[in-house]
């Protein structure tokens, strides 16, 4: 199984996919998505298509790595001050910000992806540095923290469930008790 590497590239390759993922996003905000092909988005980024079939191996790849790359956190969680609140602002804005129309699609096109490059995994991998700088903050306070696995069983896969499945019972209250069910004695260790 081949596994596409989560660290950004470098060099010619980074510039590649930096140029391929901009005509991607300036093609579909002019066409919409039913007007992009890879002959298209080669030009406009110039490079070849044997290129982009070579490096994503088709469209549904290619836009599938441009969600994953969208989905990307844009930095650290916000501190709140504790664990309870951090976990808080933190399943709250990824609820909103994943059944969001932009989200939702990004979503539907990290999991078109082939799964043996990983595409829906590095979107887990996200969530999951996510969690452990939160837990890692909260353990430095002194505080017990769940483990990330359990996090990630709490309070990311229900959430991913209704934004997919079930999105018009999605509240704040919602994430709010997944959080109080993830900070349950039985799921805490000390930090």
């Amino acid at each position: 199984m081949s596994a596409r590497p989560t660290t950004r590239p470098g060099g010619r390759s980074a510039r590649v996919q930096q140029s391929v993922h901009q005509a991607v996003r300036d093609l579909e905000a002019e066409l919409g998505r039913d007007g992009l092909t890879v002959p298209l988005i080669a030009a406009r980024a110039g490079v070849t298509p044997s290129t982009v079939y070579r490096r994503w191996g088709d469209l549904r790849e290619l836009l599938s790595d441009v969600a994953v790359e969208r989905l990307r956190p844009d930095g650290p969680p916000d501190d709140h001050g504790g664990l309870r609140a951090d976990l808080e602002a933190w399943a709250a804005q990824f609820a909103e910000e994943m059944s969001s129309t932009a989200g939702l699609a990004y979503i539907r096109d990290a999991l078109l992806g082939d799964p043996e490059h990983g595409n829906a995994a590095r979107c887990s991998d996200y969530a999951a540095e996510q969690l452990k700088a939160i837990g890692v903050r909260a353990a430095g306070r002194g505080e017990a923290v769940p483990d990330v696995e359990s996090l990630l069983d709490v309070v990311v896969a229900p959430l991913m469930y209704r934004i997919l499945f079930r999105p018009s019972d999605l509240s704040t209250a919602y994430t709010e008790q997944l959080v109080a069910v993830a900070l349950a004695p039985a799921t805490l260790r000390k930090g």
